[in-house]
């Protein structure tokens, strides 16, 4: 290799770091002007309660996919920690839905709060093909703010659907 062309490809290796830091800054600065924009329409989220009784529904595992804003499936909600995926587990009880996150805190939904718990094809940019379109399980609730928004819960066992949704009707 000459001179002339270890320079070029130094020079352009530079110019290729250079632009995907930027890259990465501009979606940054992205992520957190939209938290900024989302804090007022979701304010603070319930409180965990100290004790609840038996399940109805037991423990169902999987992965917590995320909140949207509500109906839009796509306009994900990334105030706090609620914007990121983790493994999960869903449980319900006669007060409410706990989502137990890991790697993150505890999601309290409580049973007033909930509007509907459906299976949905996709959440959150996160499209699941199945031949029934249940790849997810969408829980919408209202938000003590008055904002509703949908929690995605993909199960690892999907058959584990029917009892959540027996459960709602």
């Amino acid at each position: 290799m000459n001179t002339g062309t270890m320079v070029g490809s130094l020079i352009f290796a530079a110019v290729l770091v250079v632009v995907i830091g930027f890259l990465m800054r501009a979606m940054m600065r992205g992520w957190q002007h939209r938290g900024r924009l989302q804090e007022a329409l979701i304010g603070t989220l319930p409180p965990v309660p100290d004790t609840v009784s038996a399940p109805t529904v037991a423990e169902t595992r999987g992965v917590y996919i995320g909140c949207t804003l509500a109906p839009k499936w796509n306009d994900r909600v990334v105030v706090g920690d609620l914007g990121y995926r983790t493994k999960a587990v869903l449980t319900r009880y006669a007060q409410g839905i706990m989502v137990q996150r890991s790697g993150g805190r505890p999601i309290w939904i409580p049973q007033d709060s909930i509007i509907a718990v459906r299976t949905e094809r996709g959440i959150v940019g996160r499209a699941i093909p199945t031949r029934n379109n249940d790849g997810v399980l969408a829980i919408r609730w209202r938000l003590p703010s008055g904002t509703e928004i949908d929690t995605g819960f993909r199960a690892d066992d999907r058959a584990e659907y029917t009892r959540w949704l027996e459960e709602q009707q």
